[in-house]
């Protein structure tokens, strides 16, 4: 082809996730003229099948338990609450129908960005198509994502996604759930309060195994006290369709041997993929690894000068915190002329099953396996007065600090708030400050947080 079939563009962004929309914005607002590509909607994984509907929804299962539950508080509640999924389902979805269009009536006021919707394929080092066009950038930046991954097995099993599951208007009367760790356990417990039965199957001996022992074991204990069962060790995990008795789930366990689970539906939840494997990235000579994610140097951009991969792709995080900070990295580098790295990002996020998880940095566990000199700080909810008076005193909060340095390495809060209140360890982390610095501080009374420098001043040996 002539270069005169191919549009010319000082950037192209794939992907209209939490790095790459505001990167669009960034680049136009600098004068240059950017290529917008984005297969399905605008806002990507969070906005649309990810953080935004399922918090709405994990709201909406709150409000279930609460009304089960004011016995405990004194408050006399007449049964009969029940859960309509299809209005939880249309509010979820006028809250996301209000942030994508913002997004369009953004780029489409914007004279200097062109949008395309379709899916983008590379067919040389700086061009990419999409339907049929040909587009060409000096700077590309990708920002495609992740998705569910699907085992070998249940192409014939009409399985359930994150994605999918969030369509539903009927409630399921049995919900199979694959997989124990984060996605699996959030929809877990949220059904189950909103009157499914929930089933949850992990192949490992513990749920989230990268958690500490504690944590895994109080956030199974406190799901199972709401009703919800789980089958661990389940060394072999299938599915067969049993029509209009619905989904059976086949699993051999060590200590039960085989079993046959029926259920309704069926959740799978057993990890992310990239979206990488249709951008035919062999045109470019960009290196993924064997999981198809994307390499990047400390400032984002591939073994491929010019060509940037942001957000879940890239294997560098998997939350929507770390893709945005992925676009600060680049934008701040770009036109401030600064020298942020990925490398200087702390591991910080919630499991927003409920009572939270919040987490940051290292685990007691990890500390062990790396063999480290630490002091340790514990204290369970059921001693801290805010917790008691709410009448929520499920968890504990640890914190791993240097014995050398006195920096705080890691840190859980299980409990209520516990995804707000991790917000203070992290920011005395990344002031590189002692945790001397919080444990002498003074904190509100009555709070949760007030018993963080509690917890720093009764720490132990490892």
């Amino acid at each position: 082809m002539s270069n005169k079939e191919i549009k010319s563009f000082d950037a192209i962004v794939i992907g209209s996730g939490q790095a790459g929309t505001p990167l669009v914005f960034k680049l136009a607002s600098h004068g240059q003229k950017v290529a917008f590509i984005e297969k399905e909607h605008f806002g990507g994984t969070c906005l649309n099948v990810g953080c935004t509907p399922t918090k709405t929804y994990v709201a909406s299962a709150r409000r279930m338990w609460e009304a089960k539950h004011g016995e405990e508080l004194g408050i006399e509640i007449p049964a009969g609450a029940k859960a309509n999924l299809q209005k939880i389902k249309a509010r979820k979805d006028a809250l996301i129908k209000k942030s994508v269009d913002g997004i369009a009536q953004g780029v489409e006021k914007n004279d200097n960005i062109d949008f395309f919707k379709g899916e983008a394929r590379f067919e040389g080092r700086n061009i990419v198509a999409v339907n049929h066009e040909l587009l060409t950038a000096d700077e590309i930046y990708i920002n495609v994502g992740g998705s569910a991954f699907i085992p070998d097995g249940y192409q014939d099993i009409p399985y359930l996604t994150n994605e999918s599951i969030l369509d539903l208007e009927e409630l399921p009367e049995h919900l199979l759930v694959i997989g124990g760790s984060y996605i699996g356990l959030e929809f877990g417990q949220m059904f189950s309060r909103l009157g499914s039965k929930v089933t949850i199957i992990e192949q490992g001996d513990s749920i989230i195994a990268r958690e500490d022992e504690e944590t895994s074991k109080t956030i199974q204990h406190m799901l199972e006290e709401e009703g919800v069962d789980f089958r661990l060790g389940a060394e072999c995990v299938a599915a067969k369709n049993n029509g209009l008795d619905g989904i059976a789930a086949q699993i051999r366990c060590s200590r039960e041997g085989e079993v046959d689970i029926k259920g309704s539906h069926l959740l799978l939840a057993v990890g992310r993929r990239p979206n990488t494997t249709k951008l035919q990235l062999e045109k470019t000579g960009v290196r993924t690894d064997d999981k198809g994610y994307i390499e990047v140097n400390d400032r984002l951009e591939t073994n491929v000068k010019g060509i940037f991969a942001l957000g879940d792709c890239n294997g560098k995080g998997a939350f929507t915190h770390t893709a945005y900070n992925d676009y600060e990295i680049i934008a701040e580098n770009k036109f401030e002329g600064k020298d942020r790295k990925v490398s200087d990002r702390i591991t910080t996020y919630g499991l927003y099953v409920d009572p939270p998880l919040g987490r940051v940095g290292i685990t007691e566990k990890e500390a062990r396996q790396k063999g480290l000199d630490v002091l340790i700080g514990h204290r369970p909810f059921s001693r801290i007065a805010r917790a008691k008076e709410k009448g929520e005193t499920k968890g504990y909060m640890s914190v791993v600090v240097s014995a050398k340095s006195k920096k705080i390495l890691g840190a859980t809060v299980l409990g209520v708030g516990g995804d707000e209140i991790i917000s203070g360890i992290v920011n005395i982390m990344y002031a590189d400050s002692s945790y001397e610095v919080i444990r002498d501080s003074v904190q509100a009374h009555p709070t949760v947080s007030e018993l963080i420098p509690t917890v720093l001043e009764t720490m132990k040996k490892l």
